[in-house]
């Protein structure tokens, strides 16, 4: 292996172990939590509760409670629990 390369892979190496640099407060991460919920919710239960939207739709934060309220309305037991968890 050659130095500059060697070098190289010792550096990102070192920054593996490394606290992360992103500072995030307790509301910014529960957001971002809910967000990803609602996205793998929209994804799982698209055919039963959102058959008539673009399944490539991105949800946002803007889109939590609407999301949680199709879900609620027009999913099974399993779409009304994970409905129920989001927006608490």
């Amino acid at each position: 292996m050659q130095p500059a390369v060697r070098n190289y892979m010792a550096r990102i190496g070192r920054k593996g172990g490394q606290k992360s640099r992103r500072s995030l407060d307790s509301e910014e991460a529960k957001l971002m939590v809910s967000i990803r919920e609602a996205r793998r919710a929209f994804r799982k239960f698209h055919t039963e509760c959102f058959w008539s939207y673009d399944p490539t739709l991105k949800i946002a934060a803007d889109d939590l409670s609407w999301v949680k309220e199709q879900l609620i309305k027009y999913g099974g037991r399993e779409a009304w629990k994970m409905g129920s968890r989001l927006c608490r």
